[in-house]
This record gives C-alpha cells, structure tokens and sequence, in this order.
C-alpha cells in the first residue's frame, strides 16, 4: 500500500483515480449549477493568510499590495496528455502539484509566493465531485505555502483538461536572484536530490501499460513510495529561500529545476555568459531513485540530467559564501563556473569530458 501524505493511500487499481472515482461517486452535471454556481461552490473554502491580500474575489480583479517591494509573477500551464495522465494521476494530487509548478518559479527568483489566480478549462466528461476533488489538493498547497487563492477562470473545452496556474510574489529589491548573475568560479549547487520524479513517472506508465493490456492485473507499486511521492505530489522549496535569509545569503543566479538539471544549468550559462565544470559523482541522486532507475535499465545520472519535474533549486554562490552552507543536509555543491570558451562539460566518474546537453522536457516536440 502506498501513502501520498495527506491524500490517503493509493491501493491496488487506485492509481488509476478517475476509474475510481467513476465508481464510486454518483457524477453530479456541471451545467446543474453554472458558471458562477460552479465557482461559488469551488471557492467557498478559501481562507486568505497574507496581509497583502486586499481583495481575493467576488470583484472584475484581485488587489494585491506588496508596499515597497518588488512583485513577481509567473504563469504555468499544465494539459492532460501532455503533462499529466489522467488515467493514473489522482485530481487531488493534480490539483496540489499545478500550485507547486506556479510558485517554485517565485521561490527560483529568491521571493515569497503570495498569490495564485487559477483558471481551469474543462471537458463535460468532468462532473463537480470531480473538480472538488482537484480544488481540495489547490487549497491544501495553498493552506501549506501560506498563499492565497484570489481568483480565476473557467470555461469549457472539447476533452480534457487544462490547468493556468499565474502566480504572484514578491521579495525586497536587493535580494531578487536573476539567471545571468553568475560569476567565473562561483560554486554551482542544488538543493535536495535530483531524478526521483522521473523515475516515478516511469514507473506509473509501466503499470498503466500493463493495466491496458490485461485489466484483471494489478499495479506493483510496492517498494516505490518516495519516487511515487515525487512525481505525484512534488514539494516546492520555500524552505531553502527561508534558509537564504536566515544564513545572510544571497545566490548569485538561481533558476528552479522543473526541465532537467542539464537545461537549467545551460540556462544560467547561456544567461550569465559563462561555461562550467558539472561532476556527476556530485550529482545527489536518493537510493530509491538509484535502484528504480537501474531496475528500468536507465541510468541514474541521465535521470537526474533529463528528468525534469524535481522542483529543486540550482543555484551559484562565490567560494566564500558556500562556506555559510558546506555543512547543510539540503544543499550539494556539484561543480563551478568557467569561462565562456570553455564550455558546459560533464565530468563523468572516470574524469572524462562530456559536452552537456539539455535532453529532457521540450514544450513543442516531446521528449527528446
């Protein structure tokens, strides 16, 4: 039995949560009670814990009043069959995971999220149980982040689902962290471990492959908790942030790793014109994720390159600052910055060079 904290279990056919759902909740049509019914009935629970929050809802827009700060906002998308599988991805798990997508950006900026305006696009193929279901995991994101829901939109769509998550933060002017701060030497760190949401993926569509082949058979999900938990229900790291402001440090570029280690590396580089050094033996990669990844024949450290989804931070800090934080159990130094002309190399285990290449998520063309 595997438990998904604060979601319940997910149990023999439960991975695949709309078949689930469809048999046990009697559907109630979304055109019962409207537009408005409908988001009445979703928003209802709200509770808003920022100050500056002025106005959430029931108005043409949402005030927000961040005073002397500087405002950030980001905006993701997520669709069915594209970012998710509603076959195998529960909607409470959704719901919480498309919060977390929108504000890591703001925590990969060094700022606070504050808000979130959700607009959600349906199919009729989805009754009000089921999209009570996928706001209950928004609010618990927003309850646990301590960010307000303010608004949004709805409206039809032939199949499917979309989610817009835009988000809204702020952080004082001096502590905003951009992608092109980076410096020749500085020391190239992550937080947390890197691969497990991929390899959790990979493991769901294994099952879910299985399951439409013979639907007498169940999951074997036993044994693959912690990937499971990272792909499913993924945690942004506001606490590193927090972590930031506490240890007086400032990164000197930082991006959030929704795309794959390689992609956000090659970020900073290209923004902050600058090569580096990036060792794979540095790479922290979680034992669970080692074994899952050798079990699907993969490798480890091409996981933890292309996987995408982790919602770590990577981050540069000068050699003096890292000092502040070489002993800290959530941060792993994993290489350096070089000069421009040198290049972005993989230092493979062996000591040999390896050009690195961003080969994991591509919004128009799949996976490469």
């Amino acid at each position: 039995m595997i438990s998904l904290t604060g979601f319940g279990t997910l149990s023999g056919f439960c991975i695949f949560a709309q078949k689930l759902i469809v048999s046990e909740i009697n559907f109630t049509p979304i055109n019962e009670l409207g537009e408005f019914g409908l988001i009445d009935r979703l928003t209802e629970q709200i509770k808003i814990s920022n100050s500056s929050t002025l106005k959430a809802g029931g108005d043409d827009c949402a005030v927000i009043d961040y005073k002397n700060k500087q405002t950030l906002v980001s905006t993701d998308m997520l669709v069915s069959n594209v970012h998710f599988d509603l076959l195998y991805t529960p909607l409470q798990h959704l719901g919480y995971k498309s919060i977390v997508a929108g504000i890591s950006d703001i925590y990969g900026m060094n700022g606070m999220a504050g808000q979130v305006l959700v607009s959600v696009a349906i199919s009729n193929h989805f009754s009000i149980e089921m999209l009570d279901l996928l706001f209950s995991g928004m609010l618990a994101a927003c309850e646990y982040y301590s960010v307000d829901f303010v608004g949004g939109d709805t409206t039809t769509i032939g199949s499917g689902l979309v989610i817009n998550v835009t988000a809204m933060g702020h952080a004082s002017k001096k502590d905003i962290v951009y992608r092109n701060g980076a410096k020749k030497n500085d020391v190239l760190c992550v937080t947390g471990d890197l691969g497990a949401a991929y390899t959790g993926l990979l493991i769901l569509e294994r099952e879910k492959h299985v399951y439409l082949e013979d639907k007498k058979m169940q999951p074997k999900l036993e044994g693959y908790d912690y990937v499971l938990q990272r792909h499913l229900r993924p945690e942004a790291r506001m606490d590193i942030v927090k972590n930031f402001r506490e240890l007086h440090i400032k990164p000197t570029a930082m991006i959030d790793i929704s795309d794959g280690l390689s992609s956000e590396i090659l970020h900073i580089s290209k923004q902050s014109k600058l090569g580096c050094k990036l060792f794979e033996d540095k790479i922290p990669i979680d034992p669970s994720t080692y074994h899952t990844a050798r079990e699907l024949n993969l490798d480890p450290t091409t996981c933890s390159l292309s996987g995408g989804e982790d919602y770590e931070l990577l981050f540069t800090l000068p050699v003096e600052e890292f000092e502040k934080i070489k002993d800290h159990p959530d941060f792993t130094p994993i290489g350096h910055m070089t000069d421009e002309d040198f290049g972005c190399k993989l230092i493979s285990k062996s000591g040999g060079e390896h050009e690195l290449k961003a080969q994991g998520w591509k919004v128009f063309g799949g996976e490469e």
